[in-house]
């Protein structure tokens, strides 16, 4: 993995000009390839399409690819849902200036209902949000439980898409345990930072999992560099990196 150093975290201003119509014109045309990309390698033959966004490490940039890509797909005028499964460090509540709680993880140990759960996401009408809620003593368990089967097949009824923001393959198996839920699952690469090594765990144990990969999201591209700036690592053995971290970025077309 390559290093550097760490900086402050993101404040609320920061991460909310990265998402939405606050993108610069080359970060929402690339955000629309991707879509597209998607929407290819996921033949609309009716129903809901469910798609994770996951990394090898921290600050690749996937909660922020996750936000825009659930922003761009309700572009077209799909009802879309953006459902936090990153129950140990969630930031998407923050991203989005919208209340952090209840969230799945309440709605999964029955705490609230499904409607209490679903929040407007400041960005687009049919653009939804289900934030992570309350960080809970034990994620994978909630996260492959029953009950979440039950809300993602609900919630298949009645949105066109669900875009679902994991964990870090290389770092908890939060991701693979949801994995079984998907249609598919995109990676997001940091250039320079990400390792071939990584990269490859990542994909071996997706494969493992009998994860559908539907593509690669490189983000930090040397061109990006001078305008963005960088995000921070996830560092293996600090309980799943509670550290400061830079800024996330643009996918690379």
């Amino acid at each position: 993995m390559a290093k550097g150093k760490n900086r402050d975290l993101l404040t609320p201003e920061e991460s909310h000009r990265m998402i939405g119509d606050k993108l610069s014109f080359a970060a929402a045309e690339a955000y629309k390839l991707l879509r597209t990309n998607l929407n290819f390698s996921l033949p609309d033959e009716g129903g809901c399409k469910v798609i994770g966004v996951t990394s090898a490490l921290r600050g690749e940039g996937k909660s922020t690819t996750s936000v825009n890509i659930a922003y761009t797909m309700a572009q077209t005028g799909k009802r879309v849902l953006l459902l936090e499964a990153d129950l140990r460090l969630p930031t998407i509540a923050k991203r989005l200036k919208i209340e952090p709680k209840p969230g799945i993880s309440n709605l999964l140990v029955g705490q609230c209902t499904g409607n209490e759960v679903v929040q407007e996401s400041g960005l687009l009408r049919n653009l939804r949000v289900i934030t992570a809620g309350d960080v809970p003593p034990n994620p994978a368990e909630l996260l492959g439980s029953r009950q979440m089967e039950s809300v993602i097949r609900a919630m298949s009824g009645v949105f066109d898409v669900i875009i679902v923001d994991l964990p870090p393959v290389n770092i908890v198996s939060d991701a693979l345990i949801v994995s079984k839920m998907l249609n598919g699952m995109v990676v997001v690469v940091r250039q320079n930072y990400c390792s071939q090594g990584d990269l490859a765990e990542v994909v071996r144990q997706l494969e493992f999992a009998k994860s559908k990969i539907l593509g690669f999201v490189m983000t930090g591209s040397d061109i990006q560099q001078k305008s963005y700036k960088r995000y921070g690592s996830y560092r293996r053995g600090k309980a799943y990196g509670y550290e400061k971290r830079p800024k996330e970025e643009t996918p690379k077309k």
